[in-house]
């Protein structure tokens, strides 16, 4: 089923490669291996790969490569599967391309054709992915009442879809929502399908994803549509961000690249890897595999892609500081949509801009004891305690105003006289002020 397919993943390939040299046998080849090894893959490749034409033109370049004599270096199995990888890549510029060793891969895709193997494999799928909890590494309500989801990879909705189901019911209440796609090496479209749901009308039809692809030779052509029934409220309305980043690969970039040419969500961060086609692994022989690129996706929109060139943020910012500017502009949004939350951008704005950095003379010139409470230096930070029982530190946002561990309706500033500080001051998210006086 498609369902199933991995649409594109730079892990797999990393994965496969651990894999490849751990299983690989040590038994050197001969020529005769190396060449059934290039002709079974020439034959995979013109079944499964999304330019037929192309495969043939890639296959000859292989059987070329070996018939010259530029694989008789690879004695085991590890080796030829590695410049095979290399070569599949320089024929095609497809960054997707993957050959690996795996005998456990090839035995469990044909198990897969018995539907009690079928049922066994998928169980040990579901315990890989509850490891890691179905891409689900982060779910978060920032300050002001915007959700964060992160996201490692997009995990196969048949045996994820009670994680997404929770994470969207988490994110339901939320006034915005950022989706980190900045470390995600893609998975599942289908799962990409039913989170990009969430963010639509469910009584119109809308078109996400649109794609064929080849399988052993036949071609499948499919459109993905938002979903009509989900199980938490739809987020209509409310601005969507999208994290990206230089490692964003395939399902990654597709979520983001339809939902912004479908003027859903804005894109912050760094340009994307520009791996479009979806991909499937297929065996070569009894012990390889290749993973290959077996279609092509098309935008709602205009119908285009954009296989080797990446995605474009509308905001060209540092990944690592994606987070921060993403977390601004949707409160500015918010506070666009009602005027009313306003003071909420207003407040949280000094934490969200660039860190402060405060010299250890920043630092010192707070130390002291002010009424009822003091602030001291401990390992290089500042430390607030109070009642000589409660203890938090303080973080410099610049301009003598500090914010409090854990605290987020107050903040403090220091006073200053002469250039010396004389009091701290407590501000309340409400406005209002306490002065402590400093009492050394």
């Amino acid at each position: 089923m498609v369902r199933s397919r991995k649409w594109g993943s730079l892990l797999v390939g990393m994965t496969a490669l651990l894999c490849s040299a751990a299983m690989a046998s040590e038994a050197p080849l001969s020529s005769i291996d190396r060449r059934a090894v290039v002709e079974d893959l020439g034959r995979t490749l013109e079944a499964n790969y999304v330019f037929p034409d192309k495969a043939k033109t890639i296959s000859a370049t292989l059987r070329a490569h070996l018939d010259k004599g530029d694989y008789d270096d690879a004695k085991d199995k590890a080796a030829l599967a590695d410049e095979l990888t290399r070569d599949l890549i320089a024929a095609s510029g497809d960054l997707h391309f993957f050959v690996g060793v795996d005998p456990g891969f090839v035995a469990d895709y044909a198990a897969k054709r018995d539907p009690a193997l079928a049922a066994g494999l998928q169980a040990k799928e579901r315990q890989a992915e509850q490891r890691e909890n179905f891409g689900f590494t982060d779910l978060r309500i920032l300050d002001g009442n915007v959700a964060y989801v992160g996201l490692s990879h997009f995990a196969d909705p048949e045996i994820g879809y009670d994680a997404a189901a929770a994470a969207m019911r988490f994110i339901e209440n939320s006034d915005a929502v950022i989706y980190d796609m900045r470390y995600n090496n893609g998975g599942a479209l289908e799962m990409a399908q039913l989170l990009a749901s969430q963010l639509f009308r469910g009584d119109k039809d809308q078109e996400l994803f649109d794609y064929y692809y080849s399988d052993d030779g036949k071609r499948v052509e499919r459109g993905q549509w938002v979903l009509p029934a989900l199980p938490a409220k739809r987020l209509t309305g409310k601005p969507v961000y999208i994290l990206t980043g230089s490692t964003s690969f395939s399902a990654a970039e597709w979520f983001s690249y339809s939902l912004h040419k479908l003027g859903r969500a804005t894109l912050v961060g760094e340009r994307t890897a520009g791996g479009a086609h979806p991909v499937d692994r297929k065996p070569v022989g009894h012990d390889f595999f290749v993973q290959v690129p077996i279609g092509q996706i098309k935008d709602p929109v205009d119908r285009t892609d954009f296989e080797g060139q990446g995605v474009t943020p509308d905001h060209a910012v540092a990944s690592a500081d994606a987070l921060a500017v993403a977390h601004r502009l949707a409160l500015a949004d918010i506070a666009k949509a009602d005027p009313a939350k306003k003071d909420d951008a207003d407040w949280f704005a000094p934490t969200l801009a660039v860190p402060a950095k405060a010299t250890p003379a920043d630092l010192k010139a707070i130390v002291g004891r002010y009424e009822g409470r003091r602030i001291d230096i401990v390992d290089g930070k500042l430390l607030y305690t109070w009642r000589e029982r409660f203890r938090l530190q303080l973080e410099p946002l610049g301009g003598d105003l500090f914010a409090i561990e854990g605290v987020r309706d107050f903040r403090f500033r220091a006073l200053r006289k002469a250039g010396k500080v004389t009091a701290l001051q407590r501000i309340n998210r409400d406005g209002t002020t306490t002065d402590y006086a400093r009492l050394d």
